[in-house]
This record gives structure tokens, sequence and C-alpha cells, in this order.
């Protein structure tokens, strides 16, 4: 058991470590100007002088609150919707083109459209958050309740176990696993809408600071 364990924690510092050598070794034969990409060296001393000096941690707060509301709301919408989806074939059909079709539309497309609904500022990025959340946690709550197997189903209405105490006491546990792999990645898609979300609507985060430090070519 502990290999795989030491495995987990080697691999992820040797590909940083390969990162960082071919970035420095870029630099160094001249194959990229200092002035697009600075030397990993300068990077981490001016990300150590941010974060002392309070401005990277406040401007990150922001957006992770963002993030994790936007997400809430895309989750406690997702996860039912998935599980209708899973128990009910005809509002899968019904619903599928339109939760495929959502996602040919780039965040960056949707958020003035909430601008116009939804006004500026935080209220908006949550929304913007929420519609990148609801596609894989949708997907995942669905995929993982379909991938239990009849016979335990079965099993367990034998034992007499229906409705909501067959999906929290045996769906839910199963399928548990599967769902949370699509709330990293809804999550991970809130911090993007987040920041993408500063940049056309307003506020507070990094997305801002992104902007101001992209103007001053910083």
């Amino acid at each position: 058991m502990q290999k795989p364990t030491l495995n987990k924690v080697l691999a992820p510092l040797v590909l940083g470590a390969v990162i960082l050598l071919a970035w420095q070794l870029a630099l160094s034969f001249e194959l990229v100007r200092p002035t697009l990409l600075p030397p990993p060296a300068k990077v981490f001393q001016r990300l150590q002088d941010d974060l002392a000096a309070g401005i990277l941690s406040s401007y990150a707060a922001v957006t992770l609150k963002e993030a994790l509301l936007g997400c809430l709301v895309g989750v406690s919408i997702a996860i039912p919707l998935g599980i209708l989806m899973e128990k009910n074939r005809l509002a899968e059909a019904a619903i599928s083109p339109y939760l495929a079709a959502s996602q040919a539309i780039p965040a960056i497309a949707i958020a003035p459209l909430l601008v116009l609904w939804v006004g500026y500022g935080m209220r908006a990025i949550v929304v913007l958050c929420a519609l990148l959340v609801f596609f894989p946690v949708t997907i995942a709550t669905t995929l993982g309740l379909r991938q239990i197997e009849t016979d335990l189903i079965e099993a367990a209405r034998l034992d007499g176990a229906y409705g909501w105490s067959l999906l929290t006491q045996i769906e839910a546990p199963l399928a548990r696993r599967t769902v949370i792999v699509g709330l990293r990645n809804g999550f991970t898609l809130s911090i993007t809408g987040a920041v993408i979300g500063e940049f056309v609507m307003g506020g507070q985060g990094l997305g801002m600071l992104l902007t101001v430090q992209a103007n001053s070519s910083d």
C-alpha cells in the first residue's frame, strides 16, 4: 500500500521538476524572451512578494467565494436533475439535447447576456459559475447511478428498499465516487468561470487583478 502512495507523491514532484528545468533551459538557450516568460526564480520571488503584501490573498478570497457560491447553486440543481434523468428516460430524452447544446456556448459569450439579465457584480458571476458547474455534475450523477449493477438494486428491493430509502442508502453510496469526480471537475470550472466573469462583469477578484496587470504589461 505504501508504494502506490509514494508514487502519487513523487510523480507530480518529478514532473514539476522536469517542467521547471525545461522552462529554465528554454530561457538559457534564448528560445523564449524573458520579457514574455520570466525565469522561474523571478516568478516565484514575485509570488512570494505579492503573498507577503497580501495582494493575492485578498483577491483570491473574493474569487474563491464566488466560485463556491456558484458551485453550490449549480450542484443543488444538477444532482436532482441527474437523478431525474436516470430514473425517467422520457425526461432524459427531453433534457439531454438542451444539456449538450448548452456546452457549445462559450462562457465568455454568456457573460454579456448575464450582465443584461442580472446586472454587474457578484450575483451575475455566481450565476455564470453555476452554469459551468451544472453540466459535469449532472452527467456524473446520471452516469454514477446508471453504473450500479441491476442485481444489487433488485436485491435491495427484495429487502424492502424503495424510493427515498433505496436512493439514499444504496444508490447514493455506490454512485458517490463518480459524483465526486464530477464535483471536482465542476469546481475547477467554477474557478475559471469566476475569473472570466470578473473580466466581463466586474468584481474584486483575480480576474480584475489580471485585467489591471495586463493593461500595465505586468
